[in-house]
């Protein structure tokens, strides 16, 4: 377990290797990573429970998005039914 004081030296240590101009840039970084990790969880989270009760998880009927680039060469096999094609720009 780590103490007060070996907190504080590992601080002053990335403050020096790091310096004091990127230190905000570095903790918005990890803010935001934090934030879609959370995000990202609690749509995992939603999507289970959404399976498990036996609904779709968009609500609707469930389609497939296949994004298409300009020059793709798509199988008829590939696509099905359900498919929606989406263009990429």
């Amino acid at each position: 377990m780590l103490g007060i004081s070996e907190i504080a030296i590992i601080c002053i240590i990335v403050i020096l290797i790091l310096g004091a101009k990127k230190l905000p840039e570095l903790a918005r970084s990890m803010g935001k990573s934090a934030r879609i990790l959370k995000s990202e969880a609690r749509a995992m989270k939603s999507e289970s429970g959404a399976r498990s009760s036996g609904e779709p998880p968009s609500g609707g009927d469930a389609k497939q998005i296949i994004e298409v680039a300009p020059g793709d060469v798509i199988s008829p096999q590939a696509t099905g039914q359900n498919s929606t094609f989406v263009p990429r720009h």
